[in-house]
């Protein structure tokens, strides 16, 4: 007979709880009732946007007083306070992690401070909510048994066009989804680089404002997007390409 019973200890005595934040404005019927739960009894925060977490706890929460919060915000630049989430857990704080959208430290700032708590022994908590990334995959129809997620590409060529023909050339070989984001002012020349670059039958998702009233998620051929070109303009996107 096995004993499936298993006992986690945590050195450390602090808490870091991963919050997702809605993916597009208006919609926090998107996320799990523990968030609100957990937020309303976290003091400290480590943010992408202390500007963006302050009214987005708010919304959660119309009599918190904010101004009894301890926010440090991410440097995009320098990166987080490591020291102070090391101070903060060592004091046995619960300390929340945000991004300015969807789910911290996947495609986010986070994951260096999710290392740090974890080698410190502590728990870290990853709450339920959207993720552009998962969604977008998703309502593909493309492959969601491999996949692989790029991050940015490159924004010039020569390295701009040989990376799409690599991940092309990856998705064909391997039957895996290549999924890639675009700064949003960037989304449309993306775009045409994917049309002019990558094969006619390679299949490519175009997944803009997800979650919204006006999401538009469409699966076409790259010959199929070049006939009726869509403008997608400064809105979020994730791409999905299946070679």
């Amino acid at each position: 007979m096995t004993d499936d019973s298993r006992t986690t200890t945590y050195n450390c005595k602090g808490t870091v709880y991963m919050i997702p934040i809605p993916i597009a404005d208006g919609t926090l019927q998107t996320l799990s009732p523990e968030i609100t739960a957990h937020t309303a009894l976290i003091k400290h925060y480590f943010v992408e946007n202390v500007r963006t977490a302050r009214r987005f706890l708010r919304s959660l929460h119309a009599t918190l007083v904010i101004d009894e919060l301890h926010f440090s915000e991410i440097d995009k630049h320098t990166g987080p306070d490591t020291a102070l989430l090391s101070k903060w857990l060592k004091e046995g704080q619960t300390v929340g992690i945000m991004s300015e959208a969807g789910c911290p430290g996947i495609a986010d700032p986070g994951a260096e401070l999710v290392a740090i708590a974890q080698g410190m022994g502590a728990k870290v908590v990853p709450l339920v909510g959207p993720n552009s990334l998962i969604l977008a995959l998703m309502a593909s129809g493309l492959n969601g048994q491999s996949f692989s997620f790029t991050g940015y590409i490159p924004v010039k060529d020569p390295q701009r066009m040989k990376r799409i023909k690599e991940l092309e050339a990856i998705s064909q070989k391997e039957n895996q989804a290549q999924l890639f984001i675009e700064t949003p002012y960037r989304n449309d020349h993306l775009l045409a680089d994917l049309l002019k670059h990558c094969s006619g039958k390679t299949r490519l998702c175009i997944a803009q404002n997800i979650t919204a009233p006006d999401a538009f998620i469409k699966t076409k051929t790259i010959t199929e997007w070049s006939k009726e070109i869509p403008v997608l303009g400064k809105t979020p996107v994730v791409f999905v390409m299946l070679g």
